[in-house]
């Protein structure tokens, strides 16, 4: 947390807290040469100078986008795993001295959604003024009361999964009943990665219109790493181990841990999700002898996991603005955080960043804590 006495000295000298960005370096040789060439023909023979370049892939596919609708209600996009119609290419070509685009697309072209590009007032009130369907005239000052006065607004249009488990209620139900009636006896576990070792764009402090670079790292020498975490949910605590791939193996030592931390031998629960290195046979007997009941999350739904917003801070702390120069200093700067996090349980930037984590994966199908509601008798 930052003082206000701080912000304000930052503000007085032009510092403000912006996004960081990545910057790519071009390492060929002739890059002036070309950059000289590229000005003096766009500039001395417009008339004659095109460029080309082609746009895609296109997919048949739900996209996510931003229109106007009602507040804290976006428009839902189905998500679509099953890409069956290929992709195509648009060829485009610009031509600098008429300032015209045209181009053409192989086999197959896609309408164009005027509204998505409606991101303003005035470009809504000229769209309902020369619309073929209904002609609607109107000025953008009562426009905007009246979107106003119905809530709404223009958002990001998003996409959603629904579960196809037929046991989804029940497996939801008995999650919720342990959570509730067991807390000092649950524990979520999930694997949070990959974890690579390239430089992270995030946020900082930084002087206006001037923002912190990261170096773009196209080259990767350090493999990647799985953190297997678990979150206890009474003491709510969130510990775990970096590991190199997620297997079941891995797994069995990460429940094993689980049960060291209630040595009573009483039985204890553990929520994860459908992953197959979850529920080999070899687990599933372990967790019989040592009384273990593996609560499994349906499908689709990684949001009735506990542990998933907890590693919304994770990222947040550790990795967004980061650049790591190996896997031991991403680990030892993951470990501090735990560290931290677990001295610090009600701090307000955690308890922020849970909160944007937990709305991130609990927005499903218009539903923005997951589940639906339950319908009057």
């Amino acid at each position: 947390m930052v003082g206000n006495g701080f912000v304000n000295c930052w503000r007085h000298t032009g510092i403000t807290f912006q996004r960081t960005k990545t910057w790519k370096e071009s390492n060929d040789p002739d890059r002036d040469a070309k950059l000289d060439r590229i000005d003096q023909v766009v500039n001395e023979y417009p008339d004659r100078t095109f460029a080309f370049d082609e746009f895609g892939p296109l997919n048949i596919r739900p996209v996510g986008g931003s229109c106007w609708a009602p507040a804290g209600e976006p428009q839902r996009q189905a998500a679509n795993y099953h890409k069956l119609h290929g992709v195509r290419q648009f060829h485009g070509c610009y031509s600098v001295g008429d300032d015209t685009l045209f181009g053409v697309v192989r086999r197959r072209k896609s309408a164009v959604n005027t509204l998505a590009a409606l991101r303003s007032i005035r470009k809504l009130v000229t769209y309902l003024g020369t619309n073929e369907t209904r002609v609607v005239s109107i000025g953008r000052e009562r426009l905007r009361q009246i979107l106003g006065i119905n809530g709404v607004t223009f958002q990001r249009t998003k996409t959603w999964k629904e579960s196809n488990d037929p046991d989804r209620d029940t497996k939801l139900d008995r999650i919720e009943h342990v959570t509730n009636e067991y807390p000092d006896r649950t524990f979520a576990f999930d694997e949070f990665g990959p974890l690579t070792i390239r430089p992270v764009q995030g946020s900082g402090w930084a002087p206006a219109t001037k923002p912190q670079r990261q170096p773009a790292n196209y080259h990767k020498l350090h493999g990647v790493r799985q953190f297997h975490g678990c979150y206890s949910v009474g003491d709510d605590t969130l510990f775990g181990v970096v590991r190199e791939r997620k297997s079941a193996l891995n797994t069995l030592k990460a429940l094993r841990t689980i049960r060291a931390a209630r040595p009573d031998g009483d039985r204890i629960f553990v929520i994860m999700d459908n992953l197959s290195a979850h529920k080999g046979d070899t687990i599933r007997k372990w967790a019989k002898r040592n009384k273990v009941e593996l609560c499994f999350t349906p499908t689709y739904t990684s949001w009735a996991n506990p542990i998933e917003a907890h590693f919304g801070p994770l990222r947040e702390f550790v990795l967004n603005n980061s650049n790591h120069p190996n896997h031991v200093v991403l680990t030892r700067k993951l470990h501090a955080y735990l560290r931290w996090r677990n001295n610090n349980t009600r701090d307000p930037q955690v308890l922020e960043a849970q909160r944007r984590e937990r709305r991130r994966v609990r927005s499903e199908k218009k539903q923005r804590w997951g589940r639906p509601n339950n319908k009057a008798a």
